[in-house]
């Protein structure tokens, strides 16, 4: 029975990479049986952390479809499930550390820390901390304590030891203690826990068995193992995924587009598209195919096919998935979704949103295979609105002034009059009736008749179009072309 977590801090909107992170936990969680997500909000940055980031938290992840067994709003027998809840907790392990001898108080001020910083540079070793408060006795830390000097609490580790762990995905780590940067601090001096220590306390307490998270976190995992080692107690399995890459090739930020899930999700991605397209990042499922549903995706799904490779952020290839989604989806869900963004636009009112239900989904499902996302709607969809256009460009302009074009809308209008509907059938005749009596045929027919009723050279086909707008507001549109452009 495995234990995983997605912990994450409510300190900005999710980035894509934290998103894949929850997502491998809770593919990896729902492979097995009877395994546990668990969500903990580390919140220990209490000047960024806010309660609307944490909403936001819960929303992309429902959003998404990944679920968690415990957690702040779900509660579980490890609560509290936020870091700035469990402060009395992790007093109790510094005192445990100081005790042992294996912590100290530490009093530098940050002119000494930096001082320190810039000799170990000139020394062409890596910046550490020298160690200077490591000699303070327990009679002179008390003194300072009593004093009000502001003090940190750092965590000793030994020099010249090597800590080596078995990463599930990049196989053997070995880092020399000396890298790490010194005794390091586990408790800032406001008093709330650094990174390092809090995860680890929290993931040892709560039972985690599989720290999964990106490999930005690689540095830390030593650090954490050091802190497993000096309480006596075993480390998780770590899993480190590679860093998702912009481009360019470089780490995934915000001068590559958009990097934060919820921007997908207001510009109309769909959840199974999304989630489909992070599950490729740096996983690869069995065979060829790379369409899955979530279900598919969970039973394939296992930490050791994550490619040690960092994969390329290709928002083509997500525009592609996302594309095949929406033109699989019920055009009813696509309809209840393009309403924000028609009433946005202004092409529909919140009431016309539920009177002409009926007829937006007709006009929806017109469109629905054109969509990269469904923000797109209102573009494609603008034809259906507004009966008063000019011809979208100097090609359809000139489309309409072709020799016989009056002639031949005239006829069209007089049929469409006398037509008890405008459907298929009569569609179908019409054109094949304009064709012998007109001698016009292929695209000398049929473009000008688009351009007359939407104001555009190419679009969804005429029979579509001409069902949804109905005799009406085809003989308008026919007769605001014939008086002002033919």
């Amino acid at each position: 029975m495995a234990r995983a977590r997605f912990a994450p801090s409510p300190t900005g909107p999710i980035h894509i990479g934290n998103m894949r992170t929850a997502l491998f936990n809770h593919l990896f969680v729902e492979s097995g049986s009877n395994n546990t997500m668990i969500l903990r909000i580390e919140d220990t940055d209490l000047q960024r952390s806010s309660a609307e980031y944490e909403r936001l938290i819960y929303e992309e992840l429902n959003w998404l479809g990944i679920e968690w067994d415990e957690g702040p709003d779900k509660g579980g027998d490890y609560k509290p499930y936020r870091q700035s809840e469990r402060l009395d907790i992790y007093n109790k392990y510094y005192n445990r550390l100081i005790e042992e001898g294996k912590a100290y108080y530490c009093f530098c001020t940050p002119g000494e820390l930096e001082r320190d910083k810039n000799q170990t540079a000139c020394e062409a070793s890596s910046p550490r901390y020298s160690g200077r408060c490591r000699r303070l006795t327990g009679a002179q830390a008390e003194e300072y304590l009593r004093e009000g000097k502001p003090a940190t609490i750092r965590f000793k580790i030994d020099p010249g030891r090597t800590v080596v762990f078995e990463d599930v995905i990049k196989g053997r780590i070995e880092i020399n203690s000396d890298t790490l940067g010194g005794d390091m601090v586990i408790r800032k001096s406001d008093g709330m826990p650094t990174y390092n220590f809090s995860a680890t306390i929290d993931d040892h307490l709560m039972g985690i068995t599989h720290v999964i998270r990106g490999e930005d976190h690689l540095s830390n995992t030593p650090k954490q193992i050091l802190l497993y080692d000096a309480f006596g107690w075993v480390p998780p399995a770590f899993a480190h995924a590679p860093l998702i890459l912009g481009p360019d090739r470089t780490k995934l930020s915000k001068r590559h587009g958009n990097t934060y899930i919820g921007q997908y999700r207001q510009e109309g991605y769909l959840p199974e598209a999304m989630l489909n397209y992070l599950a490729l990042l740096s996983w690869a499922p069995e065979g060829e195919r790379e369409l899955l549903s979530k279900e598919e995706i969970i039973k394939q799904f296992r930490l050791e096919r994550v490619t040690r490779a960092n994969p390329v952020f290709d928002i083509d290839k997500l525009n592609w998935i996302n594309a095949h989604y929406i033109k699989e989806a019920e055009t009813a869900r696509i309809t209840e979704l393009a309403m924000p963004y028609l009433i946005k636009e202004g092409l529909i009112s919140p009431q016309e949103a539920e009177e002409k239900r009926e007829w937006l989904e007709l006009m929806t499902a017109i469109v629905q295979d054109s969509l990269v996302k469904v923000s797109d709607i209102t573009d494609r969809v603008r034809i259906f609105f507004n009966d008063r256009f000019e011809p979208e460009s100097q090609e359809a302009l000139q489309t309409l002034k072709a020799q016989g074009t009056a002639e031949m809308l005239k006829r069209l209008k007089s049929a469409i009059e006398g037509a008890r509907q405008v459907d298929q059938e009569f569609c179908s005749g019409i054109f094949k009736a304009l064709q012998k009596e007109t001698g016009i045929k292929g695209k000398h027919l049929y473009m000008p008749i688009r351009v007359a009723v939407t104001g555009q050279c190419h679009g969804p086909e005429l029979v579509k179009i001409f069902s949804l707008l109905g005799k009406e507001r085809l003989i308008d549109r026919i007769d605001h072309v014939l008086n002002n452009y033919v």
